[in-house]
């Protein structure tokens, strides 16, 4: 997979650790993963994270991590392919940081997989 995100300068080593143990954890939660549509404008209104430079049709596909009153993660996304965040940890794999990047001036980009 490939995560980018707004940050200044380079993510630190302990950085890096610590959003793997982070993920790790929601992955071990077995939260549920679930999906709705909403016109695009009352996405952002509610708080929906969208990709950079990404432009969005009159309607998007918002994913929810976790349970409604209290998500994880609510974000304008093509679409997760599971039910439930354990799904990701199939014969005991882990989610692992394999590199840390610039991807533009104030954009980093992280590269991970499941091993």
């Amino acid at each position: 997979m490939r995560f980018d995100f707004n940050h200044p300068e380079k993510v630190t080593p302990e950085q890096l650790d610590e959003v793997e143990r982070i993920v790790n954890e929601q992955i071990a939660l077995d939260l549920p993963v679930s999906f709705k549509e909403y016109p695009t404008a009352q996405a952002f209104e509610m708080g929906a994270i969208g990709a950079f430079g990404d432009t969005y049709g009159d309607t998007v596909k918002v994913y929810q991590i976790g349970e409604d009153s209290h998500p994880f993660s609510f974000e304008i996304c093509g679409g997760p392919h599971i039910d439930h965040t354990h799904e990701l940890s199939n014969d005991g794999k882990k989610f692992k940081i394999l590199k840390e990047e610039s991807s533009g001036s104030g954009i980093r980009r992280i590269k991970a997989i499941l091993q």
